[in-house]
């Protein structure tokens, strides 16, 4: 019956905003005209840019907008003069950009860059749930903002179209991270990650069978390394087997036999996620400590707190420490070492995204027909539309569907 009921109240918002959309044609050139924001990145080492240099030409070709702050893509190699060629203006001033309809940024605003905002503005941004504040989301709900979270964004495969981009960046650089640091150069063993005729491969030890553990097994085959897989789940294991196209290596989490090939190896990549809160913590301090001298441990779950109890958090500028003598890189955002190929990556999500909302007639008719887009919107015009937040920080929630039937 709660089915049936929540279908006819779908229907009757598909009508509804149909009915919206044909009383704006006459004007669809002005209305859909977008003026898109590009803000300068201020968080930690944050070096990614949401749109590069030809998506902002394709947009502006499209006949939009497109305001950048000065600087903003410098992280990631792309200078004013090339926003400037493809049409971009370059603002000097932040708040002139925070003018703009729509602003896309990597990491979420702080409360200052809220308080630049106007009521009725879209922001497309990351939401880091991890370090969530109830703050931030009143700030934003007091301005009526129409926020969109990128990590719950889904394509058509119903597949998290930033997570899986990133992740599968994070897990190819994990391999060439570690192959730094186990050259001479950086204090390593001196070993070439692979191995190659008469010399015994590199032996690299995967925890963590998701997009991070397959990419991170993909790039070490193709170089030669011997892999090995641990997962708790034998659904992502059989998985990886038939994605990755070869037999490797492959067990569920036994104490006995994942602690054997620790202290054996010489590269361990801790890529274990969690749905909600902490990652769980798999490798003890014992097995790092028994560990050969001068192994790589490289921990991608830091950012949800780590798989080894020998983590601890490092940066971009000094991201290794040693602890009974194994080297440990510790970075929450490796997909900041690689910012350039991070942007590229984004701006293929980002960029259709943006001409979906100008040839929808809005945000909100690109919303309703776009079921992966309308998942990622976690406040609505002030309200928050997410049931997992609301409950999260005890804020009143609001039904999307609801709330787009009343405004009719």
């Amino acid at each position: 019956m709660a089915t049936g009921l929540r279908e006819g109240m779908a229907d009757i918002a598909r009508q509804g905003l149909l009915q919206t959309q044909e009383a704006k044609l006459e004007t669809r050139n002005k209305k859909n005209s977008l003026y898109i924001g590009i803000p300068k990145e201020i968080s930690f080492q944050e070096n990614r840019i949401a749109l590069t240099p030809l998506s902002v030409a394709l947009l502006i070709n499209n006949g939009h907008r497109v305001v950048l702050e000065s600087g903003a893509g410098t992280g990631a190699n792309f200078s004013d003069t090339e926003y400037a060629e493809q049409g971009a203006k370059i603002a000097y001033n932040k708040k002139e950009v925070f003018d703009a309809d729509i602003l896309v940024k990597i990491a979420p605003p702080t409360l200052e860059e809220i308080e630049m905002m106007h009521k009725g503005q879209t922001l497309i941004s990351s939401l880091q749930t991890g370090t969530l504040k109830q703050d931030y989301l009143k700030a934003l709900m007091h301005k009526k903002i129409n926020a969109l979270c990128f990590e719950n964004l889904r394509d058509e495969g119903n597949v998290l179209s930033v997570v899986r981009a990133m992740s599968e960046i994070v897990g190819s650089t994990s391999i060439l991270i570690a192959a730094e640091y186990l050259s001479n150069v950086t204090g390593g063993k001196g070993l070439m990650l692979g191995g190659f005729t008469g010399v015994p491969p590199t032996e690299i030890v995967i925890l963590g069978a998701g997009t991070v553990g397959e990419y991170a097994a993909r790039t070490a085959l193709a170089l030669g390394a011997e892999v090995k897989v641990f997962d708790s789940s034998i659904y992502r294991l059989r998985r990886l087997q038939n994605n990755l196209g070869s037999r490797v290596f492959t067990s569920v989490m036994q104490p006995i036999v994942l602690n054997k090939a620790i202290v054996t190896c010489d590269v361990v990549i801790g890529a274990i996620r969690a749905s909600h809160g902490r990652s769980p913590c798999v490798v003890m301090e014992e097995t790092v400590a028994r560990m050969k001298p001068h192994s790589v441990v490289i921990d991608v779950s830091i950012d949800q707190g780590g798989c080894f109890e020998t983590s601890e958090v490092t940066n971009h500028t000094n991201p290794v420490f040693r602890k009974y003598d194994v080297i440990h890189y510790c970075v929450p955002n490796i997909a900041s070492r690689v910012p350039r190929t991070a942007s590229y990556a984004l701006t293929n999500i980002f960029a259709p995204i943006l001409l979906d909302i100008g040839e929808f007639g809005g945000l909100m008719n690109m919303v309703w027909n776009n079921p992966g887009i309308r998942e990622a919107l976690y406040i609505y015009q002030g309200n928050c539309t997410n049931k997992d937040l609301a409950d999260m920080f005890n804020l009143p929630f609001k039904d999307l569907e609801l709330l787009v039937v009343s405004n009719q």
